[in-house]
């Protein structure tokens, strides 16, 4: 069913979005691939079985994402996948350079992207967003207040944005992924990689692709259905904080 259809990936330079790249264009769907290194997208496109482009953007700049999306085309389906934690620690020592990366990024990035992208899939009557949250949009945890407002904030924007859209024909949909064992946790510990790969010791977190299988099997479902979200942990996580380890 995603043979003919038009994807566009944000954040598809490593993790989950290079991960949903593969995934929609081995399922025969054409995709556009965003992010700010073009030498990692033409890495990725390099991969892809089908066509592919790449627009190289900083999703917090509204100006620059406008002017990027202006020549996209028809967009069928938005994986709203860009984003990031920064820091971890309790917030009356946290670094405000970190809280803006992760509102910026998080929040104002997804708007920016969906805002340029939904008139065009309302005008048409069709179209799908699907926004990658978090449990901890769910949760909330020590250490992580701002990133857990802003994935907050993604389901909240997720729940407006399916009402707001409401009788166009436009679905909205988020997939909450636990632990992924992506550069997720190398960014938030600033490039820190003993520290970064501390987070999964004793456990068999999720990958890119599990998290990817789940966002193309949302997106291909029948016209008449939509996946309001999906919370997809590891086996071994039962809640933000609750993760078993042998």
């Amino acid at each position: 069913m995603l043979i003919d259809r038009h994807v566009l990936i944000t954040g598809a330079s490593s993790g989950i979005g290079a991960a949903c790249a593969r995934h929609f264009s081995r399922a025969g769907a054409d995709v556009t691939i965003t992010g700010r290194r073009q030498d990692r997208l033409d890495e990725i496109a390099a991969e892809l079985p089908g066509s592919v482009t790449t627009l190289v953007f900083d999703v917090q700049d509204r100006a620059m994402t406008n002017a990027a999306l202006a020549e996209v085309g028809d967009v069928d389906v938005l994986v709203n996948n860009a984003g990031l934690a920064s820091g971890l620690g309790p917030m009356q020592a946290g670094d405000v350079t970190d809280w803006d990366a992760m509102i910026q990024t998080n929040v104002v990035g997804l708007l920016n992207v969906t805002r340029a992208v939904t008139p065009g899939m309302v005008e048409r009557g069709r179209g799908h967003i699907i926004n990658i949250g978090s449990v901890a949009g769910r949760e909330v945890y020590p250490g992580g207040a701002v990133y857990c407002a802003s994935k907050h904030a993604v389901d909240a924007l997720t729940k407006g944005f399916r009402l707001d859209l409401l009788g166009t024909g436009v679905k909205v949909s988020t997939v909450d992924p636990g632990m992924v064992e992506t550069e997720f946790s190398v960014v938030r510990f600033h490039g820190d990689r003993e520290r970064a790969e501390a987070v999964y010791d004793g456990m068999d977190p999720l990958t890119g692709d599990d998290v990817a299988e789940a966002v193309v099997w949302i997106a291909d479902r029948p016209r008449h259905v939509q996946v309001a979200e999906i919370l997809i942990f590891p086996e071994a996580q039962a809640s933000a904080t609750r993760v078993h380890r042998t």
